[in-house]
């Protein structure tokens, strides 16, 4: 029984050793035991990540930007240079499990926190609609929706406020 992604992000039920072997390997890996290829892969290509946030010193709350960092290629949704991403924005955080475990701005759709909480795939993401195209088709990624942080004074960055990073879409 090969089992897809119910699209709702719940964990899926508990399975015998037999169905385990057929499932997917985000709901039968953590993410300390993937591979390379399956860490990258669970990446949606939202870019939501890559979006700027700004924190309330007083309160710690956390609010999105619509400016996103000067290497994200808006209508791909991919860095132009993810080699090299955190020699070129020394504020890149990378994300590895530790990561994803504390950061507290990674937003409910990311696929990295999703498995992080024992939660499955939405069905937008690839890996279960079998199609890169769905995450923008979903209104998940945000392209066409952002201004480089290079055209973007710091002291301006409160004019884009927005809060739709944190809102998942209907099917």
């Amino acid at each position: 029984m090969a089992v897809q992604g119910n699209g709702d992000g719940a964990a899926p039920p508990a399975l015998d050793a037999g169905d385990a072997a057929s499932l997917p390997f985000w709901k039968t890996k953590t993410l300390d035991a993937m591979t390379t290829e399956e860490w990258e892969s669970l990446c949606d290509g939202c870019a939501r990540c890559c979006l700027n946030k700004l924190e309330d010193w007083d309160t710690g709350e956390i609010v999105w930007t619509a400016i996103a960092c000067e290497l994200l290629d808006d209508e791909s949704c991919r860095c132009s240079d993810y080699p090299n991403r955190t020699t070129r924005v020394p504020d890149c955080i990378p994300l590895d499990p530790d990561a994803v475990r504390s950061l507290t701005w990674l937003p409910a759709s990311c696929a990295y926190r999703l498995v992080s909480e024992g939660r499955d795939l939405y069905w937008w993401h690839p890996l279960v609609s079998g199609d890169a195209e769905t995450v923008h088709e979903a209104g998940i990624s945000v392209t066409g929706r952002t201004v480089s942080e290079a055209d973007i004074p710091v002291e301006e960055y409160e004019d884009f406020i927005v809060t739709w990073p944190g809102e998942l879409p209907e099917r």
